[in-house]
């Protein structure tokens, strides 16, 4: 489908959830993606999908789940050259996430609890999250295709002894790919951070792997945690590893929580003037 590929250009994740909500849009109404095109033709469109609104609204769907729908039926229109007349349909909470909305970042006491029943690959994944700010997506891409290396880690050493930091805090570089707008940027990894790193690698290096500065920081493990025929671990199967610890520590944070953690602090040390 050329809508799907064109989609592609801009996000693989969008692409995939457009893809997704278009084909759950015509099982829940019966249409195919032709008989959409030619419902907003015909000028019938607007009317179904009102009524598909308020059927959902009644069912208590929050209106950032119903809101996806209107997107994907206004890129599909778009992309055919048709006006899909659903702009000025309103629906109640579309930019309201109930699942975000009360969130709020751990304590310290409550990091600290997860990163304890965490594995040592998780509390590497949870250290450059918490304590860089890095989206995930950045350690696994969404296809598992590329993702931080070891060489993105200024003053990272691979020695005869193991893993070695020549300075704290360490210069974490992002490339270009594995930034969500595309520009390359920096942060930092602190002390705690590295060690977590240095404890995971160390593993690896003992369970036999040849590291090298190519060797991605998170390595694909063998549950099927790769689409493809690399090293780097996917996303949402990286993401696992964070869950897990979450769950096990008895919370119920998302694992995006930890960014937040990281932008909670943020916000405290500049409220003291420390940054």
């Amino acid at each position: 489908m050329e809508w799907y590929k064109n989609l592609q250009g801009g996000s693989l994740i969008t692409a995939d959830t457009y893809l997704r909500t278009l084909g759950l849009y015509c099982k829940l109404t019966k249409n195919t993606p032709e008989s959409i095109l030619e419902k907003a033709k015909k000028g019938e469109l607007k009317l179904e999908f009102i009524n598909f609104v308020n059927d959902l609204q009644n069912k208590g769907k929050a209106g950032s789940y119903i809101v996806r729908f209107k997107k994907t039926l206004n890129s599909w229109l778009t992309f055919n050259n048709l006006d899909s007349k659903l702009q000025g349909i309103k629906i109640r909470g579309a930019n309201l996430n109930p699942t975000i909305q009360d969130e709020r970042p751990p304590t310290k006491e409550e990091l600290d609890k997860i990163l304890r029943n965490a594995s040592l690959r998780g509390r590497a994944i949870i250290g450059v999250m918490a304590f860089s700010g890095v989206r995930p997506e950045t350690l696994g891409n969404y296809k598992g295709t590329d993702g931080i290396v070891l060489k993105d880690i200024e003053g990272l050493e691979i020695t005869d002894q193991g893993i070695n930091f020549k300075i704290f805090p360490a210069m974490l570089k992002i490339r270009a790919t594995l930034s969500k707008k595309g520009n390359a940027y920096f942060t930092f990894l602190p002390e705690q951070a590295c060690k977590y790193i240095k404890d995971y690698l160390d593993l690896r290096l003992r369970n036999g792997e040849k590291l090298n500065l190519e060797s991605p920081l998170i390595l694909a493990d063998p549950r099927g945690s790769h689409l493809n025929e690399t090293n780097f671990v996917s996303t949402a199967f990286l993401l696992r590893d964070v869950r897990k610890a979450i769950r096990k520590a008895g919370f119920t944070f998302r694992p995006y929580v930890m960014r937040v953690y990281f932008a909670s602090a943020m916000d405290i040390a500049e409220s003291k003037g420390l940054i």
